[in-house]
């Protein structure tokens, strides 16, 4: 008996000394070291495919590796690397019932080299008529996995070139190819594109490192945030044209890094947790959809995602929002876990904004996923939003501390196992 209480009574000793340990990793001091390093200018901006981006991922890397987390990236890196493809019409010929169509009135979204399209070919037909919803059509047609030739009534003629602006950005490697053509005539009896496409690659890396779970491995929980920004832009009154991107998004990417520090320090993770800073959000999300290719969905319990921490929210200090709270039971969890501090989580006060689908949490949430984010951001009127004057100088550290300190535990009780949030109705989503 003797025996068992004091080995007991080490066990508790050494549990102690580890707790303490972990608080000590998350302090202001070192929220300033790591979110000033990641929104200096050194890291000109970290717009994607730029060098400067590179330079933030390298030092991620790093903090990673130092922490002795596991590289949960390509070929034993941290870095989760991916390429993706810019697609625009070099030369062709097209034509419809007789008629030549111009080569500006096609937008091809592909990666092939060569697209052919003609009556006999195995493309689905789809015409949007002067009366339909041009971007409500465009955007449940680019989900659909197949191919398709769309035919776009003139009537939408200012649409299609807005939506040829950006069509023609960064695509995944695909199978299929989707031609839209702008014609008078939406339901042809005939109809010929030969298209030869200049097709650039373009190489991404989120930054993913692993804390395996020691009863549960292949239970997986995920902290995230990402780290890409907005480069150089249009100088504002003072000259500066470099968007340092403190707040968004170096605050989340910050926050990640220093909960992988604080769970490997408390180095009792039931569960397996996955770190990840994503690439390319400002973009279009390309990195959080990358990485959620990665997991079967339904292994993953929860998913942490951290964005905009470094200002005050609505309700002052102590205090953060999450969004589509209503959509899981993972915030009345965190809410639990928090009774008896000073810390305190609410819904998103501003449901107008749709931020629960504007964020990498959503593209696991529409896998089913109980995947929020967390903010403080006033969406209602943050003054350094998008603006070069988003620096480190105006933030909160010893707020963003206190901030990370409350995800670190309200997230105890879903790293451990002992709670698992209930999952998204995905046909509740928009």
């Amino acid at each position: 008996m003797k025996f068992i209480l004091s080995t007991a009574i080490i066990f508790s000793a050494a549990f102690a000394c580890k707790a303490q340990k972990a608080d000590n990793v998350i302090t202001a001091a070192e929220v300033s070291r790591v979110l000033g390093t990641l929104s200096s200018d050194a890291m000109e901006g970290r717009r994607t495919f730029t060098p400067g981006i590179d330079k933030a991922a390298a030092f991620i890397a790093d903090e990673f590796k130092n922490a002795g987390l596991q590289p949960g990236g390509s070929n034993g890196s941290f870095l989760q690397s991916f390429s993706m493809y810019q697609a625009s019409v070099a030369s062709g010929s097209a034509s419809v019932d007789g008629s030549a169509i111009a080569m500006t009135d096609i937008i091809c979204q592909t990666t092939s080299p060569k697209v052919t399209v003609s009556n006999t070919d195995n493309f689905e037909v789809v015409s949007i008529g002067a009366k339909d919803n041009f971007f409500g059509q465009y955007r449940t047609l680019r989900n659909k996995n197949s191919n398709l030739i769309i035919f776009v009534d003139t009537a939408h003629r200012n649409s299609f070139q807005r939506l040829k602006s950006f069509a023609g950005g960064p695509q995944f490697a695909s199978n299929n190819s989707q031609v839209y053509v702008l014609s008078s005539q939406i339901k042809p009896a005939a109809y010929q594109l030969d298209l030869t496409m200049k097709l650039e690659e373009k190489k991404l890396a989120n930054v993913v490192a692993v804390l395996p779970g020691k009863s549960k491995p292949n239970e997986y929980v995920i902290f995230s945030g990402h780290y890409d920004h907005l480069g150089y832009g249009k100088p504002n009154e003072k000259g500066d044209s470099l968007y340092n991107g403190a707040n968004d998004d170096a605050s989340g990417t910050t926050a990640a890094i220093l909960l992988a520090k604080y769970f490997k320090a408390l180095g009792n993770n039931e569960r397996t947790l996955v770190f990840a800073a994503f690439t390319a959000e400002e973009v279009g999300g390309y990195g959080a959809t990358y990485f959620s290719k990665q997991y079967n969905a339904a292994q993953v319990m929860a998913m942490f995602n951290i964005e905009m921490i470094g200002t005050d929210s609505k309700w002052g200090t102590n205090s953060a929002y999450i969004t589509g709270y209503e959509k899981s039971s993972m915030g009345n969890i965190l809410e639990k876990n928090l009774q008896g501090t000073a810390f305190k989580f609410y819904p998103d006060p501003y449901p107008d904004q749709q931020l629960f689908y504007r964020s990498d949490n959503a593209t696991l949430a529409r896998l089913g996923v109980p995947a929020h984010t967390i903010s403080t951001s006033k969406m209602d009127g943050e003054p350094h939003y998008h603006k070069a004057s988003d620096e480190i100088g105006t933030l909160d550290t010893n707020n963003m501390a206190e901030i990370i300190r409350a995800i670190a535990l309200s997230s105890r009780s879903i790293v451990s196992g002992t709670d698992t949030p209930s999952r998204v109705d995905t046909q509740s989503l928009r």
